[in-house]
């Protein structure tokens, strides 16, 4: 299973970070900081996103 989190962290991780700096660039922070503190978050809440989903696709698999 941890080779699948892995693999969808690296997908889900890229999508969270980008969703969350076109958040923070809408709410006009055009700061570096603010964008790149948006960006560490979506990497930081991916990993427990990503072991989330992995499990639901090992779950429904058995």
């Amino acid at each position: 299973m941890m080779r699948l989190a892995s693999i969808l962290y690296s997908l889900i991780s890229t999508a969270l970070a980008g969703t969350a700096v076109i958040a923070v660039l809408t709410a006009g922070m055009v700061s570096l900081n603010a964008i790149l503190l948006a960006a560490a978050a979506g990497f930081v809440v991916a990993a427990p996103v990503s072991w989330w989903v992995a499990r639901r696709l090992y779950d429904q698999g058995a």
